[in-house]
């Protein structure tokens, strides 16, 4: 899921769909868009497909208004449906409003008991409607900052949201800064990203993240910031280094390629293999292959080549379409790879059938040899926010040793990188969140536990 926001410029409908256009890599469900036009009426189109098939410039210009925000979302399996697509919209008393987010909440149980004792009842699966829901129950006639503090205070997880009035937009992110969220200067007016990458398509500069626990409002007044947590964290979930984001984003002031290129660094020394070239899986994989060989003194070749045409598999909402993508995405180059032992630079390994189908495209195509280094740590854990692992016996590593995970794969060898290299590759951090790969969770996981231990 990413959500992108603009406030401030003229047509601004049309630059949150360049902004979710740069954005895509996170959500291949769905999309939407939400606008107010000159009148303070919302407006809004939204639909399921990538962002192009979902609208056009017919559409778009239906979107009138200088404010404007947007989502595309990330294949769940157990939030489908065009209710769940973003932005949702709210009428109250005290002025309607949209809300996008970005990621999970850990107590969404605890919240939605909270409000149905209250009298609530809920229209979709989404953390937005929590977070409208909440922001109704608190309003006291107060400036709105009031509500959505009183909000932010009962959720636990990680995530960012997005809330757009008529007249302002409101930028939060979680106490533990798990999941990005940045701001950009344009013209006179601002944007809001789930990632940097897309500042550059609509013209836009680079300002600061949104801290840990903070609520940027962005109004004719500027920017203003408050606090709603005292004591924030900044713990980035490893994963979108590792994965998630694009290699051109800078995340809390660390630039995706290169964290990457130093992880595979690191890789080589931790992990060093007798082999002749060193091959990335195409996307997220090549800058960590192209520091494992530089290190290493082995040459980088492309033995696989990846479709233009086919989406990211790891965030398909079924593991059968993860499996038909896998040989829809990617082919070998048998003149490369022919008669070579490889080394096979791979971000992640989640479930492991997208590895096994790898190893054996490689094989196929003639490799001798094909040794398997991954560019994080072994993933034992699920994830609760918002990556698409809900429990342990998903993933290949959570009741395996590395030995038994190397003959499950078919590898002829297997590293993967320590959790310290998987910090330190980032310059100037200290911590981030590994909780997929260590177990260690940076919130209370509330009535996860069954899941953790299953």
């Amino acid at each position: 899921m990413s959500i992108f926001g603009v406030y401030g410029a003229p047509h601004a409908a049309n630059l949150v769909y360049y902004g979710l256009h740069t954005l895509q890599h996170r959500g291949q469900e769905a999309a939407g868009i939400a606008a107010f036009d000159e009148n303070g009426k919302g407006l809004r189109h939204r639909g399921l497909g990538l962002l192009g098939e979902v609208f056009n410039q017919s559409i778009l210009d239906t979107l009138k208004g200088s404010i404007a925000m947007g989502g595309v979302k990330y294949a769940n399996a157990s939030k489908g449906g065009l209710d769940n697509v973003p932005p949702l919209f709210f009428h109250h008393h005290s002025g309607d409003f949209a809300i996008a987010n970005d990621g999970n909440l850990i107590n969404r149980a605890e919240v939605v008991s909270y409000l149905e004792s209250r009298g609530n009842i809920f229209m979709t699966d989404t953390d937005s409607e929590l977070m409208a829901d909440l922001i109704k129950k608190e309003e006291t006639g107060e400036d709105r900052i009031f509500s959505i503090v009183s909000a932010l205070q009962k959720m636990e997880g990680g995530f960012t949201f997005l809330i757009m009035t008529k007249n302002r937009l409101y930028a939060c992110r979680d106490r533990n800064g798990i999941k990005p969220l940045a701001l950009g200067k344009l013209g006179d007016g601002y944007v809001v990203s789930s990632e940097t990458c897309a500042f550059d398509l609509v013209g836009a500069t680079f300002l600061r993240d949104v801290e840990p626990g903070e609520i940027v409002t962005i109004d004719h007044h500027g920017i203003r910031s408050m606090m709603y947590d005292e004591h924030p964290r900044h713990l980035m979930c490893g994963m979108e280094y590792i994965y998630f984001a694009r290699p051109d984003s800078d995340i809390d002031g660390c630039n995706v390629h290169a964290y990457r290129k130093e992880s595979g660094r690191r890789l080589c020394r931790e992990c060093p293999a007798d082999a002749d070239i060193v091959v990335g899986v195409p996307d997220s994989s090549l800058s960590a292959a192209m520091g494992y060989a530089e290190e290493s003194g082995l040459p980088y070749e492309m033995g696989l080549v990846k479709s233009k045409y086919v989406g990211r598999t790891f965030i398909e909402p079924s593991q059968s379409m993860r499996e038909r993508g896998v040989k829809m995405k990617l082919s070998a180059v048998h003149s490369i790879v022919d008669g070579k032992r490889v080394v096979l630079v791979d971000d992640s390994i989640v479930r492991g059938t997208t590895s096994l189908k790898i190893i054996n495209l490689l094989r196929e195509a003639g490799a001798k040899e094909v040794h398997v280094r991954i560019a994080s740590p072994m993933m034992t854990h699920p994830c609760f926010y918002g990556v698409d692992t809900s429990t342990k016996e998903e993933l290949l590593c959570s009741h395996r040793t590395l030995e038994e995970a190397r003959v499950k794969i078919g590898a002829d060898s297997l590293g993967y990188l320590s959790p310290e290299s998987t910090v330190a590759s980032c310059p100037g951090r200290e911590a981030l969140c590994l909780a997929c790969f260590t177990g260690k969770y940076p919130t209370p996981i509330y009535d996860h536990e069954t899941e953790i231990n299953k």
